[in-house]
């Protein structure tokens, strides 16, 4: 389940390092905070219980489509508009970082309803979640770093990756 779960985030930090294209010490902060929050949306969605269960079901699929397909468009958008700087990097600001980090962990935090029914599961899960995605989210950064190195506009490559990945995640929302 945790390598499931990690998919997404192993995916954004993938963009993150073909735009980069090389090593940047804030892909740890990167995988820090999508780890952080794979372990804590399971721990509000266990303590939410069947509150929102609803809620979760309707809008969490439309929410990560909307986020991650804003973010898409966006960085589709300056691949071809930002004149200034045709070096493109990755963005690392925080703001920037946690939003994705919220978008790709929508998902995880239903993932606390199935603990519900076993509570000494949920912590050793969660820490198991929260270290597989850091990792996951490494690795990635890493080979999208050796992708980075191909000369292509890869900020509109990463924007495609970003819309197919909330429309995938949208799509497994309502299909389940």
């Amino acid at each position: 389940m945790a390598v499931g779960l990690a998919m997404d985030c192993c995916a954004i930090s993938a963009v993150q390092g073909l735009n980069q294209g090389k090593w940047h010490p804030k892909a740890l902060l990167m995988a820090l905070i999508f780890g952080c929050f794979h372990m804590g949306m399971p721990i509000v969605g266990y303590f939410a219980g069947s509150l929102f269960v609803s809620f979760m079901k309707t809008y969490a699929p439309w929410i990560a489509l909307g986020l991650l397909g804003f973010l898409g468009v966006k960085m589709i958008w300056e691949s071809y508009h930002d004149e200034h700087d045709k070096e493109k990097t990755a963005n690392w600001e925080i703001g920037h970082l946690l939003l994705l980090a919220i978008a790709t962990s929508i998902d995880v935090l239903a993932t606390g309803l199935l603990f519900v029914p076993y509570p000494e599961w949920l912590y050793p899960s969660v820490v198991t979640i929260g270290g597989i995605t850091a990792l996951f989210s490494i690795g990635g950064y890493m080979i999208g770093m050796l992708f980075g190195k191909l000369k292509m506009n890869m900020e509109l490559v990463g924007g495609l990756v970003l819309i197919a990945l909330g429309v995938k995640i949208c799509i497994e929302g309502l299909c389940s």
